[in-house]
Order: C-alpha cells, then structure tokens, then sequence
C-alpha cells in the first residue's frame, strides 16, 4: 500500500476542495496516483449529485462582477439547497470563481459557461465535484452579460440580488453609473424605455387597464382612453428611464443621466434576485 503523506492530502485538497479525510481517502484508494484520486472525487460528486436530483436547490448567491477594462460584465446564479451553504464563504469563493472564468473567457450562453476549463476540469465538473465536498445538490442557473462604454455592477448585501448596466459613455464619475444600478435593483424595471416595452406585456397591460375601468363602471366610450392612460403611467412606473429617480423624485432616471452628461443613456441591463 502507498504511503501517502499529509503533503499529498493538502495537494489534493488543493486541486479538488475536498476535504481532507475524503482526500486521503481517494489517495489511499487510488494508490497514491492523483488522478485516479480525483476521479473518485469526482465520481462521489456524481453519486451526490445523482441522489440529491429531486431536490429543490433554490438557495445561493447572485454574483455580478465587471472586468477590469469596465466595458463587460457578467452575472451568474450558484444554487445550493440550504441558507447555510450559500452563507458559506467557501461556497461564495466557488461562485467567484466561477464568475472569474466567465469575465476571463465572455462566454455565448449557460452552456457554454458550463464547458469551460476551471482548476484543471469544466466548471460543470467542478460543480459535480462540489456537491460530493459539500453534500448538497449544487447548479449554476444562470448566466448573463452586457457590453459597453462603461459597465457597472450591483450585488445587494446577502447575495440574493444583482445587477448590471451598461451606458453609452464612460469616463464619468462611477457613483452616476452606480446611482442605476442600484435604481434597478430597487424598482425592478422591466425595459430601458417605453418602446423597448415587449408588445404583449403592452397588450395585458392595456386590456387590465381596461377591465379595471369597466368595473369601476366608467363609460364604455371611455374604456379605451382611461386603459391608454394607466398603461402611460405604468410606463412611467415601469421602465427604467421614466422611473422617478430614487435619490431625487424631482427627476426621472433619463433626466439625471442628462444632468450628467447630455448623451448618456443605458443600453441594457439585468437583474436577478432569489425569491426562495
């Protein structure tokens, strides 16, 4: 039997995040040989994994970071099963990692995130790996980014909501590009303005509006203008640029961009929140 050596344990440790006595157990098992050993670490993740498929993962952090040129930034969801481990600095520091591997390679979409080289694996793999280190089902779920002039991001304190916009001119004082990101995670814009508003939700929105009147008992003739109205102020309400500005109520979002800067305006945006 192969002799294996706290060094060897700590090495393993190192390279898998297992812990400990699960690496000096694969070691053993595997004769000393590394990569058989992190084999059985990986294959114990999959039996986790495969056990624990009909569980709710609905816990995690929502993590946005923007790189380091500010012109790109990327979101991710890392799900786990219980408020513990998402509260877990071990589990936060794997979803950073993560995070760092999307900003590093830009990927096109969740899969292709999940496809990409981390500690000497994927990041699928890794992920399989840390439900068998953790013993709870854990998925990345999602996955986002945005580009332009200048990109911030936004993470709400306990990691349950983040943001990220992008503007049309860098080169600002950050606190104006923060000032939006946090009016989004705020009041939950669903578009940057009224035309950028889906047609559909347009269309519920007017025929609520609508439905509302009619049994408020307003004149049939009426129905149109009164829906046509609400569906302004849900505009108003609704999308990010004609938003009263949180900071300031005498102004919209649109306004205070100008304030700033005469041409700037948002380009895109996400948001994502945890509601468990």
């Amino acid at each position: 039997m192969a002799e294996i050596s706290a060094a060897d344990v700590a090495k393993l440790r190192k390279m898998t995040g297992a812990g400990m006595m699960d690496c000096k157990l694969a070691l053993t098992d595997a004769a000393g040989d590394f990569n058989k050993a992190i084999e059985f670490i990986r294959e114990r993740g999959k039996a986790i994994a495969n056990k624990r498929t009909d569980r709710d993962a609905k816990e995690g952090v929502v993590l946005s970071r923007i790189s380091d040129c500010g012109k790109y930034g990327a979101m991710i969801v890392l799900n786990c099963e219980t408020d513990f481990v998402a509260k877990n600095e071990a589990f936060v520091t794997f979803a950073n990692s993560i995070l760092n591997v999307a900003i590093a390679n830009r990927p096109a979409d969740l899969d292709a995130l999940k496809a990409l080289p981390l500690e000497g694996t994927t990041v699928e793999e890794k992920v399989t790996m840390q439900s068998g280190v953790i013993g709870e089902k854990i998925e990345v779920s999602f996955f986002d980014c945005v580009a332009g002039e200048q990109v911030i991001a936004y993470i709400h304190p306990g990691n349950r909501l983040a943001t990220l916009a992008s503007f049309n001119v860098g080169g600002l004082d950050m606190q104006v590009y923060r000032d939006v990101a946090m009016q989004i995670a705020a009041m939950d814009p669903v578009a940057i303005d009224r035309g950028d508003v889906p047609q559909e939700i347009r269309d519920e929105e007017f025929k609520i509006g609508r439905e509302q009147a009619r049994l408020e008992g307003k004149p049939e003739q009426m129905l149109d203008k009164i829906a046509e109205g609400r569906l302004n102020k849900f505009y108003q309400e609704k999308t990010l640029l004609n938003q009263e500005f949180v900071k300031d109520n005498k102004v919209n979002v649109g306004q205070y961009l100008k304030s700033n800067h005469k041409e700037l305006t948002v380009t895109a945006f996400k948001r994502y929140t945890l509601n468990v």
